[in-house]
């Protein structure tokens, strides 16, 4: 028994098409006038369901499908029930949050997701240690641990809302310290390994020092401050962060040397999707250089201090690289229906997803000196109208099965 990757695959394109859906129509209320629908339940919505039903569930199916590969016993029934429950609860607290925002069926659903990626976690570390000499093993092992660790923020926040006892500052640190450890912990983690789990099974003598691996995973965790320097932090822990910003961007610098060293040959990894890295690797450099920006003491009071600023940067890394990255890496390693309309597909998506960081960036330094920029709202409305209907295309092309 084997797990079907397209057919779970496809449902990650629908979900990210959800996803670009409800964007699109709360782009469409600030911009213009539509009285339907609470703006604040729609982003909770539209926000856990890209968690839960688009990157997570995409993750995990590709996670699962490198282990496959491996043909090592793994129990594929249990996982595949532990998709579909995933699935419930993702489309149960799409409907929950757009009707009630944080209510009884929302944070039930909510925990019950959680629950499901720890039995995920589970089976997933008893399958990894049979492939402890991958050069992969230990990132994918780490995106599964800041998976879990990411869930005390959800915890914190759900009992704050439960409880109605709000506390601004613990519901910010909370909220961030559960985006730090999805974005930078169980996100990247995960895109990592998947690069190394293809430039392994494309080449099998690659190895990887561990050294990049340990200074980004011991880096990973007082990177979080970096969410909260808005909090007067001591001296010593502000020193930390600091070091850890700065240690990110030396991994970074090194994991891009041995990646380069690792894929000479004409079959490697970038061969097929060079541009479509290039862009990635271009937009993660960006994101390490903003993340040491901000400990600028006068830079950060200024980020956190500006909404745009801070949506930008999330899009940055939710859209700009690890979607484009997820939808790339199913593209180019034809793990999805290959023809000539995903192709235009996946051109328009990548296009609207960089035009919209390019606005949401102009606009967060407009903000700096409190300038409006022109049209902005029925701009980036019309960039999620294309995203959506990239997305529309791709879906059609996976009726298609003629391949290029």
């Amino acid at each position: 028994m084997i797990l079907n990757t397209k057919f779970w695959l496809r449902i990650s394109l629908l979900n990210l098409f959800i996803v670009a859906l409800l964007g699109t129509l709360m782009r469409y209320k600030i911009g213009f006038e539509f009285p339907y629908f609470d703006q604040k339940h729609l982003q909770h919505g539209h926000s856990h369901f890209a968690f839960i039903g688009w990157i997570t569930h995409t993750l995990f199916v590709l996670i699962i499908g490198v282990i496959q590969r491996e043909q090592i016993i793994v129990n594929i029934s249990v996982y595949r029930k532990l998709l579909i429950v995933n699935l419930v609860c993702a489309y149960g607290m799409l409907i929950s949050f757009v009707i009630q925002g944080y209510g009884f069926f929302s944070i039930t659903l909510s925990t019950l997701s959680v629950f499901t990626a720890y039995a995920f976690a589970y089976l997933l570390f008893k399958d990894l240690k049979k492939l402890s000499d991958r050069p992969y093993a230990n990132w994918f092992t780490a995106a599964l641990w800041f998976n879990i660790i990411s869930s005390l923020g959800t915890f914190t926040l759900a009992f704050m809302m439960a409880s109605h006892n709000f506390n601004q500052n613990i519901h910010l640190a909370s909220l961030y310290f559960y985006l730090h450890f999805q974005y930078n912990g169980f996100f990247m983690f995960s895109c990592m390994g998947l690069l190394l789990a293809k430039v392994y099974e494309l080449q099998p003598s690659f190895q990887q020092s561990n050294s990049i691996f340990w200074m980004f995973f011991l880096s990973c965790i007082p990177a979080y401050f970096l969410s909260v320097l808005w909090a007067k932090l001591p001296l010593w822990l502000y020193s930390l962060v600091i070091l850890a910003a700065l240690t990110q961007i030396l991994a970074w610098v090194k994991f891009l040397l041995s990646m380069k060293r690792g894929v000479v040959s004409k079959d490697s990894i970038f061969i097929s999707g060079r541009y479509l890295f290039l862009i990635i690797l271009i937009a993660l450099s960006v994101k390490f250089l903003l993340q040491l920006g901000s400990t600028i003491p006068s830079v950060s009071k200024l980020a956190f201090g500006f909404r745009p600023i801070v949506i930008a940067y999330l899009h940055l890394i939710l859209l700009a690289i690890i979607s484009v990255f997820l939808v790339a890496y199913m593209f180019i390693y034809k793990l999805i229906t290959i023809n000539k309309v995903t192709t235009i597909a996946l051109i328009l998506l990548v296009t609207g997803v960089y035009l919209n960081e390019i606005v949401l960036g102009v606009q967060g330094i407009a903000s700096f000196s409190y300038t409006l920029v022109p049209f902005a709202n029925e701009i980036l409305f019309g960039i999620a109208v294309l995203i959506s209907v990239s997305l529309i295309l791709m879906l059609i092309s996976q009726r298609k099965p003629k391949y290029l």
